[in-house]
């Protein structure tokens, strides 16, 4: 299997930064922008002609349910996809902000729910980034909101505002959202902004296994890591629980991190609150104020800007040595990283970068696993945006 070789191995590159940001630096990683090679995927169009796909879910029947950031719901069946009548007139579009992630419900067969992230407007005014749980009608022709499961998550020009929901291993729902550029909310454990929540998906409240439950503040009790940017991907590894979040740094560093209950990773552009601007010149995990913060499993380093959005593990023994490999892929960099990480899920073993999708098909923002293994990607390019589903080699 073709991989990405340097003058160090991987392991050895990456092992050396993490070294450096236990000593107070920032942790510096192999480049990972050259060398691509092919793994000989196949690489097909499902459907074209979207805008902005933010996110997917499947339907047990195996029809695919699409979010489009401009506020629109699609039903991808075959190579068509149809508009689900929604009432999405309170969505507000702007920025990095609209109709975002999804997540199909486990119980989908019986209740056909699903929840989306989303931004809400009143007045034409943003005021928070909002999930809301809904209904697919029987005929899938439209979506009728059920409930609102969790408001109040921040919201400021649009920027850093994406959140990403997945079902954790056991059936609480995980969602990664940005600090909307806001200095203190990444510290903040009373804040939704720059987290990792985990919820209970029926009432939206925070687990009482969580870290933090004991807290009198209901957020605080949704907590389950903080000290984030902006994560923009959340994958949990099938069979061991494990979960693995991406995530944009400042300008470089970009990270891919395995989380850890109660986690602190490290942003603080607030410096300890000493500064009311957002200071981006910060280290994106800073181990000099926080000594204890997790420190990613990978990054970009100083000199390469990947922008790193959904992520999804591979499965299946079709894909070869491919199976088990973390999928993340990136906006500005446009192509995937395939990670393949040790048991433990606490070191990355080797990294591949397939041609097949390096700069061939623009702006990558959304990975699912899909059924029988195939792995479906959506582009991000606000024109002629497409559903790829992705296949080992024959």
């Amino acid at each position: 299997m073709a991989l990405v070789r340097r003058h160090r191995t991987l392991a050895t590159v990456l092992a050396a930064g993490l070294v450096a940001g236990c000593n107070g630096g920032t942790p510096e990683a192999a480049d990972v922008t050259t060398r691509p090679q092919s793994e000989g995927l196949a690489v097909a169009t499902v459907v074209a002609g979207l805008e902005h796909p933010w996110d997917l879910g499947f339907l047990p029947d195996g029809r695919i349910l699409l979010t489009e950031r401009p506020a629109r719901f699609r039903l991808v069946d075959g190579g068509t996809a149809s508009e689900v009548r929604a009432d999405l007139t309170d969505v507000s579009v702007g920025g990095e902000g609209g109709l975002m992630g999804l997540v199909v419900h486990p119980d989908f067969a019986r209740t056909r729910e699903f929840t989306t992230c989303q931004t809400r407007q009143e007045g034409r005014r943003p005021v928070d980034v909002r999930l809301v749980t809904w209904r697919l009608s029987p005929d899938a022709a439209s979506a009728t909101r059920v409930r609102d499961l969790l408001t109040g998550l921040p919201i400021s020009t649009g920027r850093h505002s994406g959140c990403r929901p997945t079902i954790a291993a056991d059936g609480a729902l995980l969602v990664g959202t940005g600090d909307v550029a806001r200095p203190s909310h990444p510290q903040d454990r009373r804040s939704l902004g720059g987290k990792v929540l985990r919820i209970d998906l029926r009432t939206g409240e925070g687990l009482p296994d969580n870290p933090f439950s004991s807290s009198a503040d209901a957020n605080e009790r949704r907590v389950y890591s903080y000290g984030h940017r902006n994560v923009q991907g959340v994958a949990v590894r099938p069979g061991s629980g494990q979960v693995f979040t991406a995530e944009h740094g400042p300008s470089g560093f970009d990270e891919m991190n395995r989380i850890r209950p109660g986690g602190n990773y490290g942003w603080d552009p607030s410096r300890g609150g000493t500064v009311e601007t957002y200071d981006e010149s910060v280290p994106m995990t800073d181990r000099e104020r926080f000594p204890d913060a997790v420190l990613p499993l990978w990054t970009s380093g100083q000199t390469s800007t990947e922008a790193p959005s959904g992520a999804a593990f591979i499965t299946g023994s079709q894909w070869g040595p491919l199976n088990g490999r973390l999928a993340v892929v990136a906006l500005r960099g446009q192509k995937t990283l395939l990670f393949q990480l040790d048991e433990a899920g606490d070191r990355v073993v080797d990294l591949a970068l397939p041609t097949e999708l390096n700069d061939a098909y623009g702006r990558l923002r959304g990975v699912r696993s899909g059924p029988g293994g195939a792995l479906y990607i959506t582009t991000s390019n606000g024109t002629d945006d497409r559903l790829l589903r992705i296949t080992p080699p024959a």
